[in-house]
């Protein structure tokens, strides 16, 4: 069964004391929100999660196993979504889904074709990076996920551009997401807006 689990993380940033004794859990079919004020250490943590950052103490698994013992294996069943959105800007949307699905998995052209009507901007399909908007290219990284496959999302402010019909296509692929037994650890400002029976709230210092 998908599960996300920490305990007891610590995290320094020079001499700020970032996370202090985190403990989570999420189970398949749960999503985490983290909210705090700006500094609080959300990214910090979502980082932390990903086994992006060094813990001066503490322990993460997934599915019931320190993610440190197999992180390639943990790695393939990741997708993680930062405030930038990782997209090359002279790459072709369909360029740039293709190459990256092409890191974890074989896609062909109607998939990808079928993720960017998806999140709404298959218009712009062969339009490069550097010409569409914040939002539209946000809408990119979203059908990325589509794409990649893998059980946990892990995403930093991921409705940051996108206009009130985006902010609803979000939620309505997490929750989506979540109806297929996935985990996700979403930080946010903003309230998510999914089910109750489904959301989970962390509130960093």
């Amino acid at each position: 069964m998908n599960e996300l689990s920490a305990d007891n993380l610590q995290l320094w940033r020079g001499e700020q004391h970032v996370l202090r004794g985190v403990c989570v859990a999420v189970a398949g079919g749960q999503c985490l929100q983290v909210s705090g004020d700006n500094g609080a250490g959300k990214t910090s943590l979502l980082r932390a999660l990903c086994g992006l950052v060094p813990l001066e103490q503490g322990r993460i698994c997934w599915r019931g196993n320190d993610i440190a013992e197999d992180r390639a294996a943990f790695h393939c069943e990741l997708n993680y979504l930062g405030h930038d959105n990782g997209l090359k800007a002279d790459l072709t949307a369909v360029e740039n889904l293709r190459y990256a699905a092409a890191l974890r998995r074989r896609v062909q052209a109607r998939d990808i074709a079928a993720a960017l009507e998806r999140v709404g901007i298959a218009e712009a399909a062969a339009q490069p990076l550097r010409r569409l908007s914040a939002g539209q290219r946000r809408r990119v990284a979203l059908a990325r996920l589509l794409l990649a496959g893998g059980s946990l999302w892990v995403l930093d402010e991921p409705g940051s551009n996108l206009d009130a019909r985006g902010q609803s296509l979000l939620l309505e692929l997490i929750d989506e997401h979540l109806r297929e037994g996935g985990v996700a650890v979403v930080a946010t400002h903003q309230p998510l807006g999914l089910p109750a029976a489904r959301l989970l709230s962390l509130t960093l210092q």
